[in-house]
């Protein structure tokens, strides 16, 4: 396929994007109703346009066409086919293109599925994505096109990089630009909202379903990009407090405090200036992490080494976006009418503490990553914001959140019974009291505080479980009235019930890798042996092998636990022929939620090899944690309620006249 179609594409995408920003907007502003109908015909043309450009592009990869400068730099004819396509979004100008696919995807769905958005509402949001997508395609057409040719074209490509020749890059960025780019829509949601000035519950019903689907789609992006990180960089850690980390994690705290800020709205007609500001800050939040991975201020395994100017460039679009946005809001907020009062013990109250300690908690990871840049480009010292700073900060700001979690469902709308909702949570409490105890007398020494927490996510695990139950009055009506009722509850219901589950089931994994794992460093020889958590490993054999595009060096280890052999696990050195770059394969073997991690390093002068080992228990319920709340957003995303948003309202039935009676002969 002729690498120029997509360029045209691309052009034309931006022609169609432009006719999306203005005739809309226009046409709600002037109450034309042909006007405003053109903005789901332009946003799914240009879906159209960018998916065809993508198709050219991912061509070109599949073909291994390189007359095209940017196959040359991140391709070679014998990477496997996967990593092939993959590599299509491994590089920055193939990535800021799926994030322009991704942003089209989202605007042509609000154009299908927003049949019941009130004709000016619709237009207006169609419009903002399409503003959002100009200034985008622009960036791309003039300083990342990916279609640049090279004359003459060389033989054979750079190869892309070795530690994203990996399964993990199917997954992780296109979830992750999901979540990122999805909340452009909530963004669009909220801006157009400030110009029609009507903000409402119907609003807040309209906006959650694209705020639970981003939400989703991020969460299950950071768990999977931070899994990727933990097994292919050989660290054998979960969580770094990266600068491009936690540019992700920023727009997952405001895009969490959206979520629950927009049922207060819903339900109570409340929290409407809180909550568009919480929608711009989402977005934002996600524009700002685009900045920090393509603008060359950050050095990071996950930054896109790129050229400077080009940030400049992101720079201009978010002083523009944000700026803008926030600009609005200080204009139309103050005009707009506060909703019902409530008392600070009560559903929607818990719901205010979940919001400020959030946006708190972003705040804080804000400040961590921003302040080194600030300080540096202010009179250029170089300082390191690490780990401490972010736990204790985080840590602190995010305990009252997990522990007031199972309180808030419990407690009723306006006025609440606190002492009621304690009461009920007695069994949850007590369990969790019996947890903590064991892992205390288990534990053996260790940190103190590590039990406590144990007990704390079993109280929240539980908690969801006590919601569920008070929901369909276990314990207070029959059971085949309790089981009518479980049946009957909303999807959003138990969506939110799993969704807090997965928030305990998150923090066993986070406290027992954290407080208990253990660490072994150590040379070895064949034959020899070295323990780790209990078990035994033995270097049984080292075989070189050779792969489709680099040579592996792979060291085999037998698993013993108690003299009983129970297995294998493999790691290896691999070196990548075209770029002569070494990556660490790390072995990994489960054993049920806890996994042994072996890492292999270099050869030793005196013969043998390095190891690193690592026993992590309980490693796994981090993701799985991360996956089961992510489920329950998917769940609630289900419920009817959501999915339709607001209904449109019923048409007058019309009126047959009765027919005059006819007088008998």
């Amino acid at each position: 396929m002729n690498p120029e179609i997509g360029q045209y594409a691309l052009v034309l995408a931006l022609a169609l994007a432009i006719l999306q920003t203005v005739l809309p907007i226009w046409g709600a502003r002037v109450g034309d109703a042909a006007l405003m109908r053109t903005g789901p015909a332009l946003a799914i043309g240009f879906f159209g346009f960018v998916a065809l450009s993508f198709a050219v592009l991912t061509a070109a990869y599949v073909q291994s066409d390189f007359s095209v400068l940017n196959v040359v730099e991140n391709s070679h004819s014998l990477k496997p086919m996967l990593y092939k396509i993959t590599g299509v979004w491994g590089n920055h100008e193939g990535s800021m293109l799926l994030w322009v696919l991704v942003l089209a995807i989202f605007g042509a769905l609000v154009a299908v599925f927003g049949s019941n958005l009130p004709a000016s509402l619709k237009a207006n949001v169609l419009g903002v994505q399409g503003s959002i997508g100009v200034a985008f395609l622009l960036f791309i057409l003039l300083t990342s096109n990916p279609f640049t040719r090279v004359v003459p074209p060389p033989a054979e490509g750079q190869d892309l990089n070795p530690i994203l020749q990996d399964i993990g890059l199917a997954i992780h960025p296109p979830l992750l630009y999901l979540g990122y780019v999805g909340f452009s829509v909530t963004f669009a949601f909220a801006v157009a909202a400030l110009l029609d000035g009507r903000i409402d519950a119907a609003w807040a019903r309209w906006v959650r379903p694209w705020a639970l689907a981003a939400w989703a789609f991020l969460t299950v992006g950071i768990a999977m990009g931070s899994y990727w990180a933990y097994y292919e960089l050989g660290w054998g850690g979960w969580w770094f407090w990266d600068p491009v980390e936690n540019a992700s994690l920023m727009p997952w705290f405001a895009g969490t405090a959206l979520i629950h800020s927009a049922v207060v709205m819903e339900k109570r007609d409340a929290l409407k200036v809180w909550t568009i500001l919480l929608a711009i800050l989402a977005f934002s939040l996600s524009l700002l992490g685009t900045f920090l991975v393509r603008s060359g201020v950050l050095t990071s395994v996950h930054a896109f080494a790129t050229d400077p100017s080009r940030g400049v460039f992101i720079l201009c679009i978010l002083i523009f976006f944000i700026g803008g946005s926030l600009a609005l809001y200080a204009f139309r907020a103050p005009m707009l009418r506060q909703g019902g009062i409530f008392a600070p013990i009560s559903r929607e109250g818990a719901l205010v503490l979940n919001n400020l300690l959030l946006t708190a908690a972003a705040a804080a990871v804000l400040i961590g990553t921003l302040f080194p840049l600030a300080l540096e480009a202010w009179n250029g010292a170089k300082i390191t914001v690490g780990p401490p700073y972010f736990n204790l900060t985080v840590g602190a700001l995010m305990l009252p959140v997990v522990f007031a979690m199972p309180f808030g469902p419990l407690l009723a709308w306006k006025r609440g019974d606190l002492a009621g909702a304690a009461q009920r949570l007695m069994l949850a409490f007590g369990a969790g009291i019996v947890i903590a105890a064991i892992c205390l007398y288990a534990q053996g020494g260790g940190p103190a505080l590590a039990p406590l927490g144990m007990g704390l996510a079993a109280f929240i695990v539980l908690g969801a479980v006590v919601d569920i139950a008070e929901r369909a009055g276990i314990g207070r009506v029959p059971a085949a009235s309790a089981i009518a009722r479980l049946k009957g509850l909303p999807r959003a219901a138990w969506g939110a019930a799993i969704a807090h589950a997965g928030v305990g089931i998150c923090l066993f994994g986070i406290i027992a890798e954290t407080s208990w794992n253990a660490e072994r460093i150590t040379g070895v020889k064949l034959g020899e042996s070295f323990t780790v958590g209990g078990y035994e490993l033995t270097l049984a054999r080292v075989e070189p092998r050779n792969g489709p595009n680099y040579r592996d060096l792979a060291g085999i280890f037998t698993i013993r636990r108690g003299g009983v052999e129970i297995g294998t696990v493999e790691s290896s050195k691999r070196v990548f022929l075209a770029r002569n770059m070494p990556t660490t394969e790390a072995g990994i073997r489960t054993f049920w939620f806890s996994q042994l991690y072996v890492s292999l390093g270099d050869e030793l002068p005196g013969g043998g090899i390095g190891v690193r080992a690592y026993w992590k228990p309980l490693v796994t319920l981090i993701w799985l944690g991360s996956v089961v709340m992510a489920l329950g957003g998917v769940l609630s995303l289900s419920d009817r309620r959501l999915r339709v948003g607001a209904p449109k309202p019923a048409k007058k039935p019309k009126v047959v006249p009765t027919p005059a009676p006819v007088a008998a002969e």
